[in-house]
């Protein structure tokens, strides 16, 4: 089978729900290998992790893709994340970036642990009174989404009767981050965005009329005071960002975690012992069941050659994260879950000058709820047949039903 038969397999059904027989194919082409129309396929993770931290390899932006795709423009989606740092190459991205991080600091993240802390055991308590009967507690709503939007919201500034509402908003838009073959399936997304927009418009003018300590007041007050530091539609795109980034992936890491341990009592146990580390065991879903399948860069040098391949100026590159995680010449046992390891250094996060800001919050959260979940719940057990979400890139439940008595 070659790259482009593979990449095709994987936007089916099929593949999306079990890509990782097709990311073996892939590395048996090579680290890299070209899939045609410019592009190459990059399932080797010396090849994913070098090119992931060259400046060399940028971000294809809006323009670009606007250039590439027609009818491109017309989807407010699209313009929303090409707006972001997600996909802004220099001097954009790194004014932007160095903004957010200003605001976004280790020390905030760390003194969010014991509100993390109390979360959790609110969420808990609340799981524990939805299956007191021993009916089933759909995990990934009781407490994937809620614990990591709550804290994300907490963070930003938003009010706390106005996070229910995220969880669809963001599903709907994440549509637009994964290989879309027909623009027209945009439209709720399209929707989604512009929702989105208009909350944090009105939040922002809030903020800056009766501010608070919280990220939206500062970046608002930037962005009021210096167009050229921060614009409107920049601090909205990058707010929408945030909050969509500051739960989604985390959700998805809670529930394929979950969803590890119950095929893997050993890891369980090993955790209620010690002899499993919470960091640990983070790393190992990270790495083996990753929450980003998939990532994309362009070349913008020259003379770029990957493992031996050459990459020609303006040429893309897929990256599978989710092989490159699971490469044997990275890894011993590497389609083995071996939360054990001590040279773990998963891909999932990215890399580079767009190493996901939010990294250190995400792995905070896993590290606190797995060790309470497993102390809470002693008996936790599947509580019926789990649904995956139709997605490759952004992998993770929809439901992830469990007993807790």
């Amino acid at each position: 089978m070659g790259g482009a038969a593979i990449i095709e397999q994987l936007m089916t059904t099929e593949g999306r729900s079990d890509p990782y027989p097709l990311y073996a194919k892939a590395r048996e082409l090579g680290p890299v290998a070209p899939i045609g129309d410019g592009m190459f396929m990059v399932s080797g993770y010396a090849a994913a992790n070098k090119i992931l931290r060259m400046p060399a390899f940028g971000v294809a932006t809006a323009e670009l893709l606007a250039d590439l795709t027609p009818g491109y423009t017309e989807h407010s989606s699209l313009d929303l994340f090409g707006r972001s740092i997600l996909q802004r190459n220099a001097p954009d991205q790194p004014r932007v970036r160095s903004l957010i991080a200003s605001v976004f600091t280790a020390r905030r993240v760390a003194a969010l642990r014991p509100a993390v802390v109390a979360a959790v055991d609110r969420l808990l308590d609340e799981m524990a009174e939805q299956g007191a009967d021993g009916s089933p507690v759909d995990f990934m709503d009781a407490f994937a989404f809620r614990l990591p939007v709550g804290v994300i919201c907490e963070l930003l500034g938003v009010p706390e009767q106005d996070r229910y509402r995220f969880r669809g908003l963001a599903s709907d838009l994440t549509v637009a981050l994964e290989f879309v073959q027909d623009l027209d399936e945009l439209t709720d997304a399209d929707s989604a965005a512009e929702e989105l927009t208009r909350y944090f418009t009105e939040l922002a003018v809030e903020r800056l009329a009766r501010p608070q300590d919280d990220l939206v007041t500062d970046l608002a007050r930037i962005a009021a005071a210096d167009d050229e530091r921060l614009s409107a539609e920049e601090l909205l795109a990058n707010l929408v960002l945030l909050l969509v980034a500051g739960f989604e992936t985390t959700t998805n890491l809670l529930g394929n975690g979950l969803n590890l341990l119950f095929h893997h009592p050993e890891a369980v146990a090993g955790l209620r012992s010690g002899a499993i580390t919470p960091a640990g065991f983070t790393d190992e879903v990270l790495r083996f069941d990753s929450p980003v399948q998939v990532s994309g860069r362009v070349a913008l040098g020259e003379d770029l050659v990957i493992e031996g391949v050459p990459i020609p100026p303006g040429h893309g590159v897929t990256l599978l994260v989710g092989s490159a995680n699971r490469d044997p010449a990275r890894y011993e046992r590497s389609e083995v879950f071996d939360p054990t390891r001590t040279d773990s250094q998963p891909l999932s996060f990215g890399g580079g000058a767009h190493f996901c800001l939010g990294s250190q919050l995400a792995r905070l959260e896993a590290e606190v709820a797995v060790p309470a979940l497993l102390d809470r719940f002693p008996r936790l057990a599947p509580g019926g047949v789990p649904t995956r979400r139709d997605r490759l890139v952004l992998r993770g439940f929809e439901t992830l039903p469990v007993t807790v008595r």
